[in-house]
């Protein structure tokens, strides 16, 4: 069978939830999690393991990703803030761990109380646990470079100062390092621009990942731009929930049913059943009936003729 050409990782679970007021019953995301697999999406980020005290939304994780371990084919993804997360991460059998590193200093002060060498420490501490473990056990470790096109508490962010953590982050033991629009600051240009200054120093095939947001509606030209430089996975949420709660004014994540109605009428297959993934707004909508969904292609449907990719007729 032919592999997706595009990579879409649902992070609804993990980076919407944790802007949510209310908290998702875990039930709900049980059901939510399996829906979204029968869907065809191949990788959910399912939670983080932080202080339920800090995020009450993310308390059940170590639950969420031991039923996540059950789904056939899911590549099981959380977010871990420091060793103590990757541990946990560990012991739930996750397939994937994310370390965000926030390139704005003041940003990661704020967001997970390090600096950039605390962070670049914590890195390393966890690239020695996940060595220490068997082969087969060992999550993908990701670094994720938080705020790098621009930050709500420190504006621009310069150029030198997010290849330098790139860089620390892979020789720290990184598998690969992703780029993060945490405030929805990025444009096209800058996006194009940001992953060729990255690439030069790390590596094209250390950099295949980017996570968007669509603050001021550049989101989806914003994906467009990293296609064009070769970008494969791309990180959204269902309904565009989402956002980053230490971020002043960060909200929306890329909305996942326009992402894979844009993918596939471009003739890029993701996958995923578009119908079968719009059906599972349902289920968060029942579970957060206070929370506003967003999504152009829910709201108009399906256009008449809509051939995904791969089953287009003559």
């Amino acid at each position: 069978m032919t592999q997706p050409a595009i990579l879409i990782s649902e992070v609804g679970p993990r980076d919407g939830l944790q802007n949510c007021k209310c908290v998702m019953a875990t039930p709900a995301k049980k059901r939510w999690i399996a829906a979204l697999a029968a869907a065809g999406v191949r990788e959910i980020e399912v939670g983080s393991f932080v202080s339920p005290r800090l995020l009450p939304q993310m308390q059940d994780t170590p639950e969420i990703a031991a039923f996540a371990r059950t789904v056939p084919g899911l590549v099981v993804a959380v977010l871990v803030p420091n060793l103590k997360g990757a541990e946990a991460a560990v012991a739930a059998g996750a397939d994937k761990i994310t370390l965000p590193l926030s390139v704005s200093e003041t940003h990661s002060l704020r967001n997970i109380r390090r600096t950039h060498e605390q962070v670049l420490g914590e890195a390393k501490a966890i690239s020695a646990l996940l060595a220490s473990l068997p082969p087969g056990r060992r999550p993908h470790f990701e670094g994720s470079l938080s705020t790098a096109f621009g930050c709500t508490l420190e504006g621009p962010v310069a150029e030198a100062v997010i290849l330098r953590c790139a860089e620390g982050l892979m020789a720290a033991g990184c598998d690969e390092v992703g780029l993060s629009d945490t405030t929805g600051y990025a444009n096209p240009a800058g996006v194009r621009h940001i992953i060729r200054a990255v690439r030069g120093v790390i590596g094209a095939q250390n950099l295949t990942g980017i996570h968007l947001h669509n603050t001021r509606g550049l989101g989806l030209a914003n994906v467009l731009a990293a296609l064009e430089e070769g970008i494969t996975t791309f990180d959204a949420s269902l309904g565009g929930l989402g956002g980053c709660p230490t971020a002043p004014g960060a909200s929306g994540n890329i909305v996942t049913e326009d992402l894979v109605f844009m993918l596939e009428s471009m003739g890029l297959s993701t996958g995923i059943d578009l119908e079968a993934l719009m059906a599972t707004r349902r289920i968060v909508a029942e579970a957060l009936p206070e929370e506003e969904l967003y999504g152009f292609t829910p709201r108009a449907g399906l256009p008449l003729g809509y051939q995904p990719a791969g089953r287009a007729g003559p």
